[in-house]
């Protein structure tokens, strides 16, 4: 999976609205500095996220964004398809409909199992455990041994 930096900055911005009391509205203008993000691009990914019905934004002198349901409901996953589509996709071919044969048949039940931890990970985790900095079992877990791994290599290359 490449995550696009547009998708990485709106789950960035997602978790920041989560942060904030229900009711109250966030400046774009405080919501990219918040998160380091350019405020033009910024405006471009709260229209996506508008159009999703991610957030609400309110006009005025005092308008702003805030998540249209709880962060609880709202799923890693649901911000990344959003902006950049389909968690994981071959050549946008279904996975039914792809071409393999003969050696490479088994290959479609790698791109299953890929897609299926994925959506384990993305959809079983939601703004609200992100910014609460408490993850799913599950997610903690694989990031734990991911992390393992990443230190066993460092100590066995220097």
């Amino acid at each position: 999976m490449r995550m696009s930096a547009k998708a990485e900055y709106a789950v960035r911005a997602m978790v920041q609205l989560a942060t904030v009391d229900d009711g109250v509205v966030v400046k774009t203008d405080d919501l990219a500095k918040a998160q380091g993000i350019p405020a033009q691009f910024l405006v471009d990914i709260l229209s996506d996220l508008r159009t999703d019905r991610l957030v609400r934004s309110h006009r005025g002198r005092d308008g702003g964004y805030e998540l249209a349901r709880p962060a609880a409901e709202i799923s890693i996953a649901d911000v990344l398809r959003c902006i950049d589509g389909p968690l994981a996709s071959v050549r946008d071919i279904g996975l039914g409909d792809l071409p393999y044969s003969g050696p490479t048949a088994a290959l479609t039940d790698v791109w299953r199992a890929l897609r299926a931890s994925m959506r384990s990970v993305l959809e079983g985790t939601s703004l609200a455990d992100v910014a609460a900095g408490d993850l799913p079992d599950h997610v903690q877990v694989m990031a734990d041994d991911y992390r393992g791994q990443e230190e066993a290599r460092g100590h066995s290359i220097g």
